[in-house]
């Protein structure tokens, strides 16, 4: 495979794997540098990427795998999950002011879900991944991912509604 054909084939889900990356890493220097190093890894194995199934699928496999284990390491110390990908499309300033706040504690929320929740939720929620896909890359089977999931969505829920029915979370 040309440069020119390994371009073409990862340029679909690049986006995403970043997206990923950001929101495993918080920074975007990270998450750049994650990125950088998925393309180098996948670049390796570009005569043998047909043999992996779903090539984006691997490449997002290996992204999760990279990110934590940044998160692991000594360098991770400072570095916490977040996503900041959140557009508001309010007409007034004063529901402008109200979407921030709602998504700033649903980022607070989802931060405090465990590990495998946050995934879930990111590529399902956020990046639109199907059960299957979602399974692939986490090596789980698809029940066990959407009752993680519901379970995350059920605490998300509970959450806000304790936070705008009280004021508290």
């Amino acid at each position: 495979m040309n440069q020119n054909e390994f371009v073409l084939l990862i340029t679909p889900f690049r986006d995403k794997v970043f997206r990923l990356a950001k929101r495993l890493l918080i920074s975007t220097e990270e998450a750049e540098d994650a990125t950088q190093e998925v393309w180098v890894k996948l670049w390796n194995k570009n005569e043998r990427l047909n043999g992996y199934g779903s090539v984006e699928a691997f490449a997002m496999t290996i992204t999760k795998n990279y990110c934590l284990d940044q998160l692991k390491s000594k360098r991770a110390g400072n570095m916490s999950i977040a996503h900041s990908n959140f557009t508001d499309g309010a007409p007034s300033l004063q529901q402008k002011v109200e979407d921030k706040d709602s998504l700033d504690w649903v980022e607070k929320i989802i931060n405090q879900l465990p590990e495998q929740q946050r995934l879930i939720i990111q590529m399902r929620d956020v990046e639109h991944y199907e059960f299957e896909e979602i399974a692939k890359v986490l090596e789980m089977n698809e029940t066990a991912i959407r009752v993680a999931l519901s379970r995350a969505r059920k605490t998300i829920r509970e959450r806000m509604t304790k936070t705008h029915n009280y004021g508290i979370q």
